[in-house]
């Protein structure tokens, strides 16, 4: 049975199994530590990062047609990615904070545990959650999702105003004042909790600043932005390049309305910086068979997600010895390890100083100039995929929106764009 989850569906998912993760976290460390500690980035009891991992399990487990390994292996691979992003956006956003994480076999054998409990949890609970889900009705559910995503909206701004505000005194000496004003008591509070949460973040937060500003210094969100945009500019044409020699013509292979940019080369470049950096120092086969395994789950997820979200194939490999559902195959796994080697060993540590020479004014500014270009042609892209597959049902326009992608971006347009853009249903 296919099961279609509605944008709505998959955000309640989300919340419920950030809730229900961070039940079971705090009842581990409750067990394990005998007294109550809130781990969570936020003050709700949610924990993110699982409703973030479910959201994205749920529409690709069934795909892979009940095969318990690979459905394992993927589940491991994503909360993989997912807590490695969420651990690193938390010391970018609390500068450098300690996260707190088990260290080598221990991290290796917690990561299996999760997956593990995920696993189970998507077989035996999930069908449960899913009949109450569909029991309840729609209004009930978007009002519900719309309600707590402010609540969960307010609660993020306030844990990052407090790991930013800029007073004059500690959170250790705010919590020993008698203030009266009840920001400074609503913000000594959120410390109290994250000290608990994430030991050694006030020691981290409140050093003194270096001499020298160096920007995007390590890996934080400007760094990011800049090796999605090189890898995504490469990434497109590599692939043109590739096409022109194996197939004797020129071909677009940007993700996008505009410019030569491939956003899955861009993501895939992001991926491997974030969760092969640990490996950096490690022996070229440990690189290889981590990136032949991040890199096949990732192309199978980018194909899953561009299918269901706007009902079309850009790659199909089903005819290739080897494949996996045609999303992706052994053959291309193995070029992503060769490219996870080459990338941390070779192009990413000379693109990282390069991009640490900018100087702090000029990378900031552009920086978000470029984050904001690239967001604003990633949604417009969208727009026109989607009403560019509707469209093939439903050619009449029914608003001013469609009207305009109908005009602006008509099938003969799309076609030159993407020649080997191929419609499977309604997105």
């Amino acid at each position: 049975m296919n099961i279609t989850y509605t944008a709505f569906d998959l955000l309640l998912y989300l919340l419920l199994y950030s809730f229900l993760g961070w039940g079971v976290e705090v009842c581990v460390d409750a067990l394990w530590h005998r007294k109550f500690i809130n781990r969570g980035f936020l003050n709700l009891p949610l924990t993110l990062p699982y409703g973030i991992t479910a959201a994205m399990l749920l529409p690709v487990l069934p795909t892979l047609n009940h095969n318990l390994i690979l459905q394992y292996l993927v589940i491991l691979i994503v909360w993989f990615l997912v807590k490695s992003l969420s651990d690193q956006f938390v010391q970018g956003v609390s500068r450098k904070a300690a996260v707190p994480r088990a260290k080598g076999k221990w991290s290796a054998l917690l990561n299996a545990a999760v997956a593990f409990v995920f696993l189970v949890g998507y077989l035996v609970i999930h069908p449960m959650l899913f009949g109450l889900v569909e029991l309840m009705p729609q209004w009930l559910v978007r009002t519900a999702v719309i309600a707590t995503g402010a609540l969960v909206a307010v609660d993020f701004a306030s844990v990052l105003v407090a790991l930013r505000t800029k007073t004059a005194t500690k959170p250790s000496q705010i919590r020993q004042e008698n203030t009266r004003r009840l920001a400074d008591r609503i913000i000594a509070w959120i410390w109290r909790r994250l000290q608990k949460a994430y030991p050694g973040i006030e020691n981290e937060t409140f050093s003194a600043p270096s001499s020298k500003y160096i920007f995007a210094r390590g890996i934080c969100f400007d760094k990011l932005v800049w090796v999605f945009l090189i890898s995504s500019f490469l990434g497109a044409l590599i692939e043109m390049c590739y096409c022109r020699l194996l197939d004797g013509y020129w071909m677009s292979r940007s993700s996008v309305l505009y410019g030569p940019f491939s956003f899955v080369w861009g993501f895939g470049a992001v991926v491997l910086t974030v969760s092969l950096q640990p490996l950096a120092g490690k022996a070229d086969r440990y690189v290889f068979l981590a990136g032949f395994v991040i890199g096949g789950v990732y192309e199978y997820l980018c194909s899953v997600f561009t299918e269901l979200i706007f009902g079309t194939v850009f790659w199909d490999y089903s005819e290739m010895p080897l494949n996996i559902g045609g999303r992706t195959n052994v053959m291309y796994c193995i070029f992503w390890g060769l490219l996870a080697v080459f990338w941390t060993k070779i192009l990413y540590p000379p693109m990282s100083k390069a991009i640490e020479k900018l100087p702090a004014l000029v990378g900031k500014v552009t920086t978000w100039v470029v984050a904001l270009v690239m967001l604003c042609n990633g949604l417009l892209t969208a727009g026109a995929m989607i009403r560019c597959t509707a469209r093939q049902t439903d050619p009449v326009a029914d608003n001013a929106f469609e009207t305009f992608f109908d005009e602006t971006y008509d099938d003969a347009w799309m076609a030159r764009r993407w020649p080997n853009m191929e419609f499977t249903g309604e997105p």
